[in-house]
């Protein structure tokens, strides 16, 4: 995941406005306590997100794969008085500590977090989402795209992380989840229903606009 030295990162964080001591808790935490935590979002990618969600004001966003919640409260900073977070996650382990970040936040009230798998919870939902964050199990991304299309507002966002996969995209022997996300990439590529960037920032930011 790393594209850029240690002190580009750096520098980059320091001209960054900084986490709030709620995200800075979480991430410290998340590191300490928790399974894989680069899983988790973190200061720039967070400071991102929060920074893609005020520009579209959205009033209703999806995020499949909730982790520890830091992303989903980055998100959730561009939602308006009345907008609403549905976030999905199928670890039931992390439901209590993340539900109390939620809480700490002020934000729990415009946050609906679901555990279940995302599969079957989706095709459930009858909202039109202004934007949606995908960041779960990458054999899935394609799936996930495809039960979310449908539900994404015209001109509205949708956003998948990890599509470098630490640079393996461009390996000779791709494994078994590099091919999914390579197979990701290209069906977005290929789909004249969204227009799309990928970004290489952090492990890959795929940035897909509805028509």
């Amino acid at each position: 995941m790393n594209f850029i030295s240690s002190d580009l990162t750096a520098y980059s964080e320091n001209h960054t406005s900084p986490e709030s001591k709620l995200l800075k808790r979480i991430d410290r935490e998340t590191h300490l306590n928790v399974l894989k935590p680069r899983m988790l979002s973190g200061h720039l990618q967070g400071r991102l997100l929060s920074m893609i969600s005020k520009m579209i004001r959205p009033r209703k966003i999806l995020e499949i794969g909730t982790y520890t919640g830091y992303s989903a409260l980055c998100l959730a900073e561009g939602l308006g008085a009345n907008g609403k977070l549905i976030t999905l996650d199928i670890n039931e382990e992390l439901e209590s500590r993340v539900r109390r970040y939620f809480k700490e936040s002020g934000k729990n009230e415009l946050i609906d977090y679901r555990i279940g798998n995302a599969l079957t919870i989706i095709p459930t939902l009858t909202e039109q989402f202004d934007l949606v964050w995908i960041d779960a199990d990458k054999e899935n991304y394609a799936i996930y795209y495809d039960l979310v299309i449908d539900k994404v507002s015209s001109g509205g966002y949708i956003l998948a992380d990890n599509v470098l996969w630490s640079g393996k995209v461009v390996e000779p022997k791709p494994d078994k989840d590099t091919r999914a996300i390579l197979s990701f990439n290209r069906k977005i590529q290929d789909d004249s229903r969204v227009e799309n960037i990928l970004l290489p920032f952090r492990d890959g930011v795929l940035m897909m606009r509805k028509i």
